[in-house]
């Protein structure tokens, strides 16, 4: 009789397993921005300026397309490695309640709203009356770390965990774990750039509370992109997720009430007329059903086993919102590079 023999599986087995199982927005951003800094490094670029977020330039000039280049863009090696690192954990809980689309147009609002918010407050600190400090015009910022700060925000607030460790060392309340966060990588690191990760964190809360509401639109407008035939060849992808993850009644909960949708009536009918105009897939009857799930129908479990009266599906979403998620999130410090001249723009990695 042979004996059992247990054989384990290789490292690029693994690996494969690994990327598979990351959804299909989060592992392209991991892809496109690993091809970037893959892009710079063989062809030596690093000076930056031409793609990073120089507020003067976007005020001047008016250069908005330094707010998406400068996300893409990293300085380093660790600087790319540990954003991205960070970035799997957090993109894919979130992709998974989501949607593939509804996530990727978060990042764009978000990398839109951080922007903003940088402007303003460089504005405000370069032309105080009390300390004016105008050098802050003059500074580069590239990374995505902006971004993860606030995905950071928003998975601690919907989550419902009470507290979170520090990289395992201490506890600290949900509510305070961005800032500490803020605090700690300032200290280990002194190059990283407080206010990009500074605006991360009040997007984050704006999404949160319910203040960027008016520029999310309904779930029509993301059913009506994911039907859209120019998507279907990413749609039929099975690292694809449908919008909010199989619940088509309800929208992300944020703390503006537990049954607040993510858009007010007024922007939802603009964003319904809207995708009423983009072409759709022609769907047979059986599919009309439930689009959600393409693919042969199977039963999961017994008819009776439904939802009981009165029990909210929002309730149900909010239990599975990230509580099995990793306590600790690698998030990457940003590096700061020393200006050469005061008048000439050094970038800075975000």
């Amino acid at each position: 009789m042979r004996p059992n023999i247990v054989s384990e599986a290789s490292v690029s087995t693994r690996l494969n397993q690994w990327w598979v199982s990351i959804p299909f927005v989060t592992s392209a951003v991991v892809a496109v921005c690993g091809a970037i800094y893959l892009v710079c490094l063989f062809v030596g670029y690093d000076s930056f300026v031409e793609i990073c977020f120089l507020p003067s330039a976007v005020i001047s000039q008016f250069q908005v397309y330094r707010i998406y280049t400068s996300v893409l863009f990293h300085g380093s090696f660790l600087h790319v490695f540990f954003n991205m690192l960070a970035l799997v954990p957090l993109g894919s809980e979130l992709e998974r309640i989501m949607g593939s689309v509804r996530l990727l147009y978060t990042m764009l609002l978000l990398a839109l709203s951080n922007a903003i918010l940088h402007v303003l407050i460089a504005l405000f600190v370069a032309h105080n009356p009390i300390h004016p400090y105008p050098d802050l015009m003059l500074t580069c910022s590239i990374g995505f770390s902006g971004i993860l700060f606030s995905m950071i925000v928003m998975e601690t607030s919907l989550s419902g965990v009470q507290s979170r460790s520090v990289f395992g060392l201490f506890d600290v309340s949900t509510k305070w774990y961005p800032w500490i966060l803020l605090v700690v990588f300032q200290l280990l690191m002194t190059n990283v750039s407080f206010l990009g990760h500074l605006c991360g964190i009040l997007s984050g809360f704006a999404y949160t509370f319910g203040l960027l509401n008016i520029f999310i639109p309904g779930t029509n407008f993301f059913f009506g992109i994911e039907n859209a035939s120019w998507l279907s060849t990413c749609v039929r992808r099975p690292k694809f997720i449908l919008c909010t993850g199989g619940n088509p009644s309800d929208d992300i909960p944020t703390h503006s009430g537990p049954n607040a949708t993510l858009s007010g009536p007024v922007s939802t009918d603009l964003w319904n007329r809207l995708s009423s105009l983009m072409p759709q897939r022609d769907v047979t009857p059986q599919q009309a059903e439930d689009s959600r799930f393409p693919g042969r129908p199977r039963t999961l479990a017994h008819p009776r086993s439904e939802l009981a009266p009165g029990i909210n599906s929002n309730s149900i979403l909010h239990t599975r919102l990230l509580d099995n998620s990793v306590s600790t999130e690698l998030t990457p410090g940003s590096e700061k590079q020393p200006a050469v001249k005061p008048t000439v723009p050094v970038p800075e990695q975000v």
